[in-house]
């Protein structure tokens, strides 16, 4: 019998189920063949439904790709995109004329806002060997107060990102990446200004956890109105509190209680998201996330009208040269670079 501390287990799938103030987790897994001359795949792509191949044949999809895998610029308005890398590239451009290619750990948190075009491509930089990609984004709501502030993005590198370690009474190790929120006394780095992350009490945090086989650890306790979800990715089994819990399943807590981690036999990877509700009425059309019908008319007629400021690019699909490491540039001319 499932545990009082825990509402449902559910099996993951392509999409995964979140909570409010989260709209959308999808988890990201190609393993994407050696790349050609134009950052594409070296391989045939014939039999895929190009420009929506959502079927992992051969291990990798092309998504809305039509020569590089990934999605070719499309709008935003009214919510935030957090997207966490944890191996291969992703490349950005968008509407603001902002640029960057992160990965590796890597995490972009971009705000939407009033409203953005962007791009994420997965170019396939390796020529002579394969091109592993896996990835989370995350969509965030924004409060009605909050969804037409100006488009936003910032990035988070990997070296940047606070780890904690934690080591039980057997020696064995978990291992905290902190995106959002605190931790035993640590703070993240901070999120976008307007974000709904960045106000007091609201408790927004995201972590990937990484434990050892056999490791135990206990999440500390929230308070009751703030939703947490465990999404097991990767690993045996854990157990949860009194409750065995299968690899790809997503654990959804009851608020306000302990959470007693125990691994089994393998390592095991966790995200965690949690936060508190935004209270308003969410009405989602696509790529628009407003609180009423007519505002969703609105965002498209807006698009239609402004395109959000523009495509400034010379392709939908814009992607970077193959020599760039890692960088950001930014549209107040900023630029980070990192090897």
């Amino acid at each position: 019998m499932q545990a009082e501390s825990i509402k449902a287990i559910k099996p993951l799938g392509f999409q995964w189920e979140t909570n409010n103030p989260f709209l959308f987790c999808v988890h990201h897994k190609d393993s994407y063949p050696r790349g050609n001359e134009d950052l594409g795949p070296d391989a045939s792509l014939a039999g895929r439904s190009i420009g929506h191949d959502f079927v992992p044949k051969d291990g990798w999809r092309m998504y809305h790709g039509d020569k590089i895998p990934g999605f070719p610029v499309h709008p935003h308005r009214g919510f935030e995109t957090i997207t966490i890398v944890l191996e291969g590239m992703v490349d950005h451009a968008d509407s603001m004329g902002a640029a960057g290619r992160y990965g590796g750990g890597d995490v972009q948190w971009m705000t939407a806002g009033a409203g953005i075009q962007h791009t994420e491509m997965f170019p396939l930089l390796n020529m002579d060997k394969e091109n592993p990609l896996e990835l989370f984004q995350i969509w965030l709501n924004l409060p009605s107060k909050d969804k037409f502030v100006d488009p936003y993005y910032t990035m988070f590198w990997n070296e940047d990102i606070p780890l904690i370690n934690h080591t039980d009474k057997d020696g064995l190790k978990t291992g905290i990446k902190l995106i959002a929120g605190q931790l035993d006394g640590n703070k993240a780095l901070a999120p976008p200004p307007d974000s709904w992350a960045s106000k007091k009490d609201t408790d927004v945090a995201i972590m990937l956890i990484r434990m050892d086989p056999l490791a135990s650890w206990s999440l500390p306790v929230c308070s009751g109105d703030i939703s947490r979800s465990l999404y097991f990715y990767r690993g045996n089994e854990l157990m949860i509190n009194e409750s065995k819990v299968p690899a790809y399943q997503a654990v959804h807590l009851a608020e306000g209680t302990n959470t007693e981690i125990k691994n089994g036999n393998e390592e095991a990877y966790l995200l965690l998201l949690q936060g508190k509700a935004i209270q308003e009425t969410i009405i989602q059309y696509g790529p628009f996330v407003m609180n009423s019908r007519d505002e969703i008319q609105e965002a498209f007629d807006d698009y239609r009208r402004t395109e959000f400021g523009g495509w400034p690019w010379p392709r939908p699909d814009q992607v970077h040269n193959r020599k760039p490491g890692r960088f950001a540039r930014y549209a107040d001319g900023r630029e980070e670079i990192r090897r």
